[in-house]
């Protein structure tokens, strides 16, 4: 068994989540064989052409590949994964919040504008929403480069993603990002989406963002900019009191840096090759598939 293929544990969980091919006549091609493919391009970043034989056709890989990231199967197998960990009480509900940037290749440009060019704040595209009109790709100064903003558990497992271009400040899709979290439990019922605290470093430190945790009773972890202490201190009385900060909490902020170092493992991920949004969002989706499993 290859590091990268689901073993036979993996896949019993898997199985039974995937669609049923809805399709007459010849039997597709073995789902774990494609699986695994789709695994073996995330994590070397080859393009689809190169794909080794054991894995089947290319084509086939590639065009399920693309219809699973599309009419959302990949996002649902991640969320249905998720609930198990719920349900077996793995999951942790203290959630921190960051941002890491992706160079994009020179294989990422030269894509089709996309039909929805007014949804270019973010790129969770399912349901809805439809192709971010920059495809989540903008020029900073390292060049052509996506962001990703990212919440994970407290076991440094994502929660929830965020694709924006490169030159998106992290704190305007921080409220993005935290509607994007679902605990979910097996059965009926409503699921939540209140954490249990919320760890971010100085770049998520805005009154705004206070106020929207303070508004929703959520315990947040978030370190004063020096820039806003001087001001306060400035202000004297007027400035008010400091915010609450737990330098223990703020310790366990690292599982989101070692979330994107996991996720940054996978090459195509590392550096995007993908020309949507879409395909790169799905890319994500098969290394998160991986971490929660």
């Amino acid at each position: 068994m290859r590091r990268h293929e689901l073993t036979d544990e993996q896949w019993q969980v898997v199985e039974p989540l995937l669609p049923p091919s809805g399709v007459r006549g010849r039997p597709r091609v073995d789902d774990r064989r494609v699986v695994n493919g789709m695994l073996f391009k995330a994590k070397t970043g080859i393009s689809w052409r190169d794909l080794p034989e054991r894995y089947g056709p290319w084509k086939t890989v590639y065009n399920r590949f693309w219809r699973w990231s599309r009419n959302g199967t990949l996002a649902a197998l991640v969320a249905r994964v998720r609930v198990v960990a719920e349900a077996v009480d793995e999951l942790d509900r203290e959630v921190s919040v960051d941002s890491s940037i992706v160079r994009a290749h020179q294989h990422a440009a030269g894509a089709r504008h996309a039909v929805d060019p007014g949804a270019g704040g973010g790129a969770r595209s399912r349901g809805g929403q439809g192709e971010p009109g920059d495809h989540a790709i903008g020029r900073s100064r390292g060049g052509p480069s996506t962001k990703i903003h990212l919440a994970c558990d407290g076991h440094g497992r994502p929660l929830s993603v965020v694709l924006t271009s490169g030159n998106v400040n992290d704190c305007t899709m921080f409220t993005q990002v935290m509607d994007g979290i679902r605990f979910r439990r097996p059965g009926r019922g409503r699921s939540g989406a209140r954490p249990r605290r919320v760890l971010a470093d100085k770049g998520y430190s805005s009154r705004a963002i206070r106020a929207w945790l303070r508004a929703r009773r959520i315990p947040t972890t978030i370190p004063e900019r020096r820039d806003q202490q001087a001001g306060r201190q400035r202000r004297g009385r007027a400035g008010g009191r400091p915010p609450v900060f737990d330098p223990v909490a703020y310790r366990r902020r690292n599982v989101v840096e070692r979330c994107f170092n996991r996720l940054k493992q996978f090459r195509a991920i590392a550096t995007r090759y993908d020309k949507t949004a879409l395909s790169f969002q799905a890319m994500i989706d098969l290394a998160t598939l991986t971490l929660w499993l």
